[in-house]
């Protein structure tokens, strides 16, 4: 019986987004008190939504840059993994705070109906107009890693929502202006807050699937299964675990019974890299039993 850990093309140093981080959180916070201020002064609940939005955003942009600090830290006695998991933490809690936020501005929205207020609707556009150019810099500058990392893939869907967000902020200013409807104001932050609860409820639920020790969306579990069935000399496979380390890396432990017994180095580091090329799993642990049914493997389960 033999263990081997592959370590066969890991990347340990995601890529670094600190500039862009740095960036964004600054041309985001600075926006926010911009448009807070105005929305009070012009009495725009669509203003003031679009702020509150923009803050959380923030919130989640400093979670995002703190975890992705985290996961570049080593692994310590303590924590051998490193603290990669951080990332998976903060994409949770960026949805979840996202989400009371959306309620609360979808109750204030509700009011409104009942109590409208005027507001300056040539505030509103010039305010908006800002936040669709910050928002779409700032989405820009993390669309390269939204496809591979959760954490930047959320900062870039929240900051491009934000962006067609205040393209709805600029239509209510225009639909008061030109008709004096002050029911579009309320209407406009609903349908923001549909808009971001759709988008964040995704993020939600990638992240708890991550933060449950799921398999990562894009690996098929049964397909890594039949690889490593097919592999020579392997008449079984079991104890398979995929799960995420962080939102960047994933992990795999296997149990091959082999009646050869330990093929060698070479064939296990051959596994290792075909894991990582093929299916992106970057840590990879084999462990290969003779298959003496007499000993039996104490970690067996039926449902492996």
């Amino acid at each position: 019986m033999a263990d081997n850990h592959g370590h066969h093309n890991h990347s340990h140093s995601p890529p670094n987004y600190n500039r862009a981080f740095v960036i964004g959180t600054t041309l985001n916070a600075g926006f926010v008190i911009v448009e807070a201020v105005f929305g009070f002064l012009t009495n725009s609940l669509a203003l003031i939504a679009d702020a509150g939005h923009n803050f959380s955003d923030v919130l989640g942009l400093l979670l995002a840059w703190g975890a992705s600090w985290l996961v570049r830290r080593r692994p310590t006695p303590r924590y051998t993994y490193g603290l990669r998991r951080s990332s998976i933490y903060a994409a949770l809690l960026n949805a979840s705070f996202l989400l009371v936020a959306m309620g609360a501005i979808a109750w204030e929205a509700i009011q409104r109906f009942f109590d409208p207020s005027p507001i300056s609707g040539s505030t509103v556009i010039g305010v908006a107009f800002v936040g669709i150019v910050i928002n779409s810099i700032t989405a820009l500058m993390f669309m390269s890693g939204r496809e591979g990392d959760l954490n930047i893939k959320g900062a870039f869907l929240h900051m491009a929502a934000d962006a067609l967000v205040s393209l709805g902020v600029v239509l209510t200013g225009i639909a008061i202006l030109t008709t004096g409807w002050l029911w579009f104001d309320p209407v406009v932050s609903l349908i923001i807050v549909v808009v971001i609860v759709a988008g964040t409820w995704n993020l939600l639920r990638a992240s708890v699937n991550l933060a449950l020790d799921a398999v990562p969306e894009g690996i098929e579990p049964s397909a890594v299964r039949t690889y490593l069935e097919e592999l020579p000399g392997v008449i079984e496979v079991h104890d398979l675990h995929i799960w995420a380390m962080s939102t960047t890396e994933t992990a795999l432990t296997a149990h091959l019974v082999m009646v050869t017994g330990n093929p060698g180095d070479a064939f296990l580091s051959r596994i290792s890299m075909e894991l990582h090329n093929q299916f992106g799993i970057k840590h990879t642990t084999i462990q290969v039993e003779m298959g003496n049914f007499l000993q039996g493997c104490d970690q067996k389960s039926c449902c492996n």
